[in-house]
């Protein structure tokens, strides 16, 4: 690999937005790198890059540790996220603006450090990951109608949605193809408007909530509720968001949901109750392949026969 630039970004709306917010304050052409949202090893693929300056958006620091450290060695690294980090690397060629805050998501942190000049997109990742109350706090210097804020909320919901699945394969666009059809964009509304994409992902997204609302709760606490989709690709691609639905239903309580893999495990999307936004990233990072933030958090791969050890450790997490 010889590219100078490398955007390296979760493909879902939070790190599409954040990347689609600095390259519109300063454009430039650059590799990317991304995924389907639960892949987050993303420097793996950039390993071996010398020389080169790395943009990193929303994706865990900690997940990446080795090779990140790796290359430090050979090239600049810009790194902006919200997710659980651990020790920063110490290295005059990392510049990091990492807060796990729950109520902040990477474009957030964006949206400050270019002093909200597309503080729109900002709000529409914030929408997308499920931080309503952020995202309408961000918001509030743009003026926005209720009916402009609501589609707001529909594109992150459709962006986020639209990162969900196994495969790139599963999903309706790829990630590089949102990001470039957003990219002429520096106004979201305008999007909206204008897009042949939205209409695709709203079809998608009302199919699949119809199959996922059919499923009923496998166990039921007073303190959460848990989950399981069968192994059908509609079942990876609407879990993030039938998971904040349900966080939205009972604030109150924690929720999890199970997706057959078809390979004897599981992928596991934690939400912790909206009124206490705490706990999600500590039971995930108890089980192989788990990580995320406190308020969010998931496991790759869970095997089956971990899933009561899950639910029991679930319980214990989210037991007053």
């Amino acid at each position: 690999m010889t590219q100078a630039y490398y955007d390296i970004f979760n493909g879902d709306a939070d790190g599409i937005c954040a990347l689609h917010q600095l390259r519109l304050a300063e454009p430039r052409e650059a590799v990317l790198v991304t995924g389907v949202k639960r892949d987050i090893r993303l420097l793996d693929q950039v390993a071996q890059v010398r020389g080169g300056e790395l943009t990193v958006l929303d994706i865990s620091l900690d997940s990446n540790r080795g090779v990140l450290v790796r290359l430090l060695d050979f090239c600049r690294v810009f790194y902006v996220d919200h997710h659980y980090a651990g020790d920063l690397p110490v290295s005059p060629n990392l510049i990091a603006h990492l807060d796990p805050s729950p109520e902040v998501c990477t474009s957030l942190i964006v949206d400050t450090l270019l002093g909200g000049r597309f503080r729109a997109w900002a709000v529409v990742a914030a929408f997308g990951d499920n931080l309503h109350d952020s995202a309408r706090k961000s918001a509030a210097t743009l003026h926005l109608t209720e009916d402009q804020m609501a589609r707001l909320r529909e594109l992150g919901e459709l962006m986020n949605y639209n990162g969900y699945g196994q495969t790139v394969a599963d999903l309706h666009l790829p990630p590089q193809e949102l990001y470039a059809a957003v990219k002429p964009y520096a106004d979201p509304l305008a999007f909206c408007e204008e897009s042949q994409i939205l209409p695709l992902l709203r079809q998608g997204f009302a199919d699949d909530l119809r199959r996922a609302k059919a499923v009923s709760v496998l166990r039921q606490t007073p303190h959460g509720r848990i989950f399981v989709f069968p192994a059908e690709k509609w079942g990876s691609r609407i879990a993030g968001v039938f998971s904040n639905e349900k966080a939205r239903e009972q604030v109150d309580m924690a929720h999890a949901l199970l997706v057959d893999q078809g390979d004897g495990s599981f992928m596991v999307s934690v939400r912790a109750p909206l009124s206490r936004r705490h706990g999600a990233d500590s039971l995930c990072r108890a089980f192989p392949t788990g990580g995320g933030r406190a308020a969010a958090a998931g496991i790759n791969a869970l095997p089956g026969d971990q899933v009561e050890a899950f639910c029991q450790k679930f319980n214990e997490v989210f037991s007053p």
